[in-house]
């Protein structure tokens, strides 16, 4: 069923002419294809340097902002610091490891 029905969307597909919009071909002209290699890896480049710019300044701004946000704030001292005793409960039946 579904089989026939994807086989006749698709021959709906490229009767129309819509097929050649989704599947572009290579030029026949070598100059040209390498010329249109080139421009894509080119575009490869720029948008990776860009992605990289990009990603250093929203870091950059995080750790201005948090800094920012620290800025003016006391840091903590030992008037903080919470003193107590402890003593170790031994569990019924748990060897004693020494």
């Amino acid at each position: 069923m579904t089989a026939r029905l994807f086989r006749n969307l698709k021959s709906r597909l490229h009767a129309s002419g819509l097929s050649a919009l989704f599947a572009p071909r290579k030029p026949r002209h070598a100059l040209l294809r390498f010329t249109l290699g080139l421009l894509g890896v080119a575009l490869l480049a720029v948008l990776l340097v860009v992605g990289l710019f990009v990603g250093a300044a929203m870091l950059i701004g995080g750790l201005l902002l948090k800094l920012s946000r620290q800025r003016g704030k006391p840091i903590a001292g030992r008037e903080r610091v919470v003193d107590g005793e402890y003593r170790v409960v031994n569990k019924p039946g748990q060897p004693l490891l020494r």
